[in-house]
């Protein structure tokens, strides 16, 4: 158990360390261009390009989000948090994604509003088009890095966050045209850019947001990924079926509970070992799986609430028991087993009972006479225990 809670600890240091060099690359281009975005945009008189350095801005904030929402998800478990941080991950893309829809309306808005007006605008210079050149260039360049420590990470943070990039590339590819639209003549095309733009980042940022509410009220797999997980929990030895197969998303990972059915008369440890296997299968050929949880039921366990509202608990059992048995030697153990809304016993007699033939034949008649009259012990069998001396 150390050693396996050694790996899980380094393994997420490394997944952090990896997602936090990705966030720092994109700080660097993100700061660089929004500065030059800004202040071009504002000395070339582009409303384009200053909504998108806007934008560019806030990828700033969003790559700070990643970082402190990295840090946080790689810290362990702990008592108040027994399933992990994970989940910081999926609070942070529902901020970024309610930012993103905030940024996008207000640049609708302003674009609106400018486009009234449209005669008193100054006219865009040239530099305005190279600097919207430079930013499709780096941020597309900068979404292919990011997308693919995301697939490795299967990291929804980092995912976002590298779509958000692609989504800020294909919008400065707007600008580009705006602006060369306006250095044509047509004023108004930078603003419409601009408005389009918005609409674009609005878009995004509802999707990003819906994705983390859904994540957030415990939506489950794919039907594809939940039929997977069946499938290998119904090929593990021992397992005569299941059901109540739940599942819920941990960030980039999930939870998975339900009940596999086995055989009705093995012992509690098997029926530990058969759940403790399908865990470890599961755990093992499913990578996107953080944990699982197995109830353990019989094959053919009837009607459940038989056990709760009919059938007497083992102490109770036992006093009834006493009766049935009398005039057999002191039992070295007994078994139950509650089935269909009856309960089955085994006894375990000391080995020289067994030698009298005359006394096994009498018990076994006298016993199925006593059984006649009970109405919960459907059967009892007697048996003998045998160990290497």
């Amino acid at each position: 158990m150390a050693d396996g809670e050694q790996r899980n600890g380094t393994a997420a240091a490394e997944r952090a360390a990896e997602a936090q060099k990705a966030t720092w690359v994109s700080v660097a281009v993100n700061l660089l261009m929004t500065v030059a975005q800004l202040v071009v945009g504002w000395l070339a008189h582009s409303q384009s390009l200053v909504a998108h350095g806007l934008h560019s801005f806030s990828d700033l904030l969003s790559d700070f989000l990643v970082i402190y929402a990295s840090r946080q998800s790689a810290h362990p478990a702990d008592d108040a948090h027994p399933y992990g941080h994970a989940r910081m991950e999926t609070a942070a893309t529902l901020v970024l994604g309610i930012s993103l829809a905030l940024i996008g309306g207000g640049i609708l808005w302003e674009s609106g509003m400018r486009l009234q007006h449209i005669e008193a605008l100054p006219v865009v210079e040239l530099s305005a088009l190279w600097i919207a050149i430079a930013t499709v260039i780096s941020k597309e360049g900068l979404y292919r890095y990011l997308i693919r420590v995301a697939e490795r990470q299967r990291s929804q943070l980092l995912t976002a966050n590298a779509l958000h990039t692609r989504a800020d590339a294909a919008s400065a590819l707007v600008v580009v045209v705006g602006i060369g639209g306006a250095l044509m003549g047509w004023s108004f095309l930078d603003l419409l850019a601009a408005a389009l733009m918005g609409f674009m980042i609005l878009r995004m940022g509802g999707e990003l947001a819906w994705g983390a509410i859904k994540e957030l009220i415990d939506t489950g797999l794919d039907e594809a990924q939940v039929a997977a997980i069946r499938q290998t929990l119904l090929e593990t030895p021992g397992v005569r079926g299941l059901h109540e197969l739940r599942t819920r998303r941990m960030a980039h990972q999930a939870l998975v509970d339900t009940h596999i059915q086995v055989d009705s008369r093995i012992s509690v440890t098997e029926g530990h070992r058969i759940a403790e296997s399908a865990r470890a299968r599961v755990l093992g050929e499913h990578p996107e799986v953080l944990d699982v949880l197995i109830h353990i039921d019989p094959e053919d366990e009837g009607d459940p609430d038989l056990y709760v509202s009919r059938l007497p608990s083992r102490d109770v059992l036992l006093a009834e028991l006493r009766p049935l048995l009398a005039g057999l030697p002191p039992p070295e153990k007994i078994v139950l087993h509650y089935l269909n809304g009856k309960v089955e016993v085994e006894v375990f007699l000391g080995h020289a009972f067994f030698e009298n033939g005359e006394a096994l034949k009498r018990a076994e008649h006298e016993l199925a006479e006593r059984l006649k009259m009970h109405t919960v012990v459907r059967c009892i069998s007697l048996n003998c225990m045998i160990a290497p001396s």
